[in-house]
């Protein structure tokens, strides 16, 4: 897994979470602005502490079995 696999994970959380925490703020009746902010405050973080948490995970060998999210593992059968 290459830097590329890690930088792609990376922006995927990040947009699926900013797209979460903004709809919640909104809804909560925010005001845009204010849900914008919180969303891309948060997306950074969710999404650095998962890349990292799976990145770490995936250096010690522990692979999710029943997602299959690593190249290597879509690779076996």
């Amino acid at each position: 897994m290459g830097t590329a696999f890690w930088i792609k994970r990376f922006l995927v959380v990040l947009v699926g979470a900013f797209v979460v925490i903004g709809a919640a703020q909104l809804l909560k009746g925010h005001e845009p602005e204010y849900a914008a902010r919180e969303a891309a405050i948060w997306s950074i973080i969710t999404a650095a502490v998962f890349t990292g948490a799976r990145f770490r995970q995936a250096r010690r060998g522990q692979n999710c079995a029943i997602c299959k999210d690593t190249p290597e593992m879509r690779e076996e059968k």
